[in-house]
């Protein structure tokens, strides 16, 4: 029974390591907007009536 608990205090503690982190990259990290122009063909948007 130790072992069991030993194992899942680690991985326990490695799951809330990977939250921590998820979380500060969420909280901190600003990303950069910028726009992006996409080119459609011609033969792909619909007939004008």
């Amino acid at each position: 029974m130790p072992t069991l608990l030993r194992f899942l205090f680690v991985v326990a503690i490695l799951a809330g390591l990977g939250f921590a982190a998820m979380f500060a990259l969420a909280t901190f990290v600003e990303p950069d907007s910028r726009e992006i122009t996409v080119p459609i063909p011609h033969n792909r948007l619909p007939a004008s009536s």
